[in-house]
């Protein structure tokens, strides 16, 4: 893969109006579809917001064949990472802080221009993709546009696919995941394809990147999960124990403290070791998730606390390159301490369900109690679940060849505009409210500041009025299943209404479009990921 980035040691971390130099004199040949057949090779732009995200595109484009030129983008928005966040969201990548430009959405299309790409990996959250989508869907000879999702999917619910349902492919990571989604798309009526990718944070741990340019990468291969044949150094025995923290579970203050206060006994009864609190900002960092009750502030709750434990930053590889074991409750970092080889305890005191975002370990073997953690009790994973979750064989990955696929089409015949066929109500209003969720004050329309003058207020109207028809549901029949558990990743801490799609069992999309314009359901939910590996 070769540089998609301009010469220079100027911070490209820096808002910055984009320049047209690459748009003239690229050699090529004319398409049917009025684009350019490059014989050089592929051309991908990647667009992302939040640390997850950033880290999630960075690393799956790492993983494209040389050929490809790849230029990463960071569309300016609150969640935008913050220069320490973004170092550690690229370390392990083929990227670098040089190579990121910052754009406001406004410029995309000068980027789009500029680089001409074959395609663009939406490495967006959720509402995020259904803002930028319908822009890059109007464009004369569109690229093929991709997105997918930066950690644990599952249960896959009906509201990603709806968000995504203007990409042409939706990239995951298992071959659960796979079925699930597609399940969803059916029960919708959205013909989505979906491809399988090894999730990039498991290849990066099994090939080590050199800090050379990507141009001139080099790869050392370490063996899979459960591999002994001496070609992965010995860890020492005194390694640290990593606790992965996810922002948004536990999400109680005292359930927090409790796993701080096992935490600590750990660290008494092991002081040959360092027990890890690592977390993935600092006070003041925006996150993908928010994060209402910080570790590092919650040790004051604590009568006392050992020096061998510690709340620390930094990229998730580096603190597993030197661990004995790795617990969470639920975290993508427990898949990259898997193929690592490294025993994992996931704790269940808080239950096993959606709202844990800890389903999809169902089977694994890995969960056990606050009880087990102070006894250091860590197991491994089940090999039949491996497999249909993140350890399938190389070879199952097809991803990359349904891009291929669909770069090959385009450059044949224009791709045609995908439609949003679902949330429909509300027109330009609500386009001009999702906008303005997602860019924050870097939205600069009037019509972004006139929906959001007339949704937020809708919203608490709207909320009342569902908590009121829960409660008479509730002293009903009993109903109401509290299915969905937790609330849109994009949603947490804006203060914003959103409104919602219908269930899967829908299949036809068409009544949809009436649905009041800041309706909401509990059931419908964005992806709920452990979203990155911190």
């Amino acid at each position: 893969m070769s540089s998609g980035g301009r010469g220079g040691t100027r911070d490209r971390y820096e808002t910055r109006p984009p320049s047209a130099a690459d748009a003239t004199g690229r050699p090529g040949l004319e398409t049917a579809g009025g684009g350019l057949l490059d014989p050089q090779g592929r051309r991908l732009l990647v667009a992302a917001d939040s640390d997850s995200y950033v880290k999630w595109g960075a690393a799956l484009a790492s993983t494209l064949p040389p050929a490809w030129e790849v230029r990463l983008v960071v569309i300016a928005s609150p969640v935008r990472p913050s220069p320490r966040q973004l170092a550690d969201a690229l370390a392990g990548t083929a990227f670098t802080t040089d190579d990121t430009l910052v754009r406001h959405l406004d410029d995309l299309d000068a980027e789009l221009d500029a680089f001409d790409p074959h395609a663009v990996l939406l490495s967006l959250r959720g509402p995020f993709v259904r803002v930028v989508a319908p822009r890059l869907n109007a464009r004369p000879n569109r690229p093929v546009l991709l997105s997918g999702f930066p950690g644990l999917t599952v249960p896959a619910v009906p509201k990603a696919v709806i968000y995504r349902e203007q990409t042409d492919l939706v990239v995951l990571h298992s071959r659960r995941e796979v079925r699930d989604f597609d399940a969803n798309a059916w029960a919708l009526g959205i013909d989505r394809m979906f491809g399988l990718a090894t999730l990039p944070f498991l290849e990066t741990s099994e090939t080590r990147w050199s800090s050379s340019p990507r141009s001139a990468r080099t790869e050392t291969p370490v063996p899979a999960p459960g591999a002994r044949d001496g070609l992965r150094p010995p860890r020492p025995v005194e390694g640290d124990i990593v606790f992965a923290a996810q922002a948004k579970v536990p999400a109680e203050r005292a359930d927090r403290v409790k796993l701080l206060a096992a935490l600590a006994e750990l660290a008494r009864r092991r002081p040959e070791h360092r027990v890890v609190v690592k977390v993935r900002g600092r006070a003041g960092e925006a996150q993908t998730h928010a994060e209402e009750h910080d570790y590092a502030d919650l040790l004051a709750d604590l009568d006392r606390v050992p020096a061998n434990l510690v709340v620390e930053d930094g990229p998730m590889a580096a603190h597993l390159a030197r661990a004995a074991a790795l617990v969470t409750v639920s975290s993508t970092a427990a898949l990259e301490a898997i193929a690592l080889d490294l025993p994992v305890l996931l704790v269940d005191d808080f239950g096993v369900s959606p709202a844990m975002i800890n389903t999809v370990f169902e089977g694994a073997g890995l969960f056990g109690s606050t009880t087990d953690l102070v006894a250091g009790r860590f197991r491994h994973a089940d090999a039949a679940w491996l497999a249909d979750n993140y350890f399938h064989e190389p070879d199952a990955a097809d991803w990359l060849r349904r891009l291929t696929a669909l770069v090959e089409a385009r450059e044949i015949i224009a791709l045609p505009p995908l439609e949003r066929r679902y949330d429909l109500a509300g027109g330009a209003l609500r386009a001009a409210f999702e906008r303005r969720r997602m860019l924050g004050e870097h939205d600069r329309t009037l019509a972004g500041a006139l929906a959001w003058g007339v949704g937020v207020p809708v919203r608490g109207l709207v909320r009342r009025v569902r908590r009121v028809q829960r409660l008479l549901r509730r002293s009903g029949a009993g109903a109401g299943t509290g299915a969905g558990a937790a609330d849109a990743a994009a949603q947490a801490g804006t203060g914003a209404f959103v409104p919602r799609a219908p269930a899967a069992s829908v299949a036809s999309p068409a009544g949809n479009s009436t649905r009041a314009f800041g309706a909401r359901r509990p059931a419908d939910v964005d992806e709920h990921v452990g979203a990155g590996r911190g």
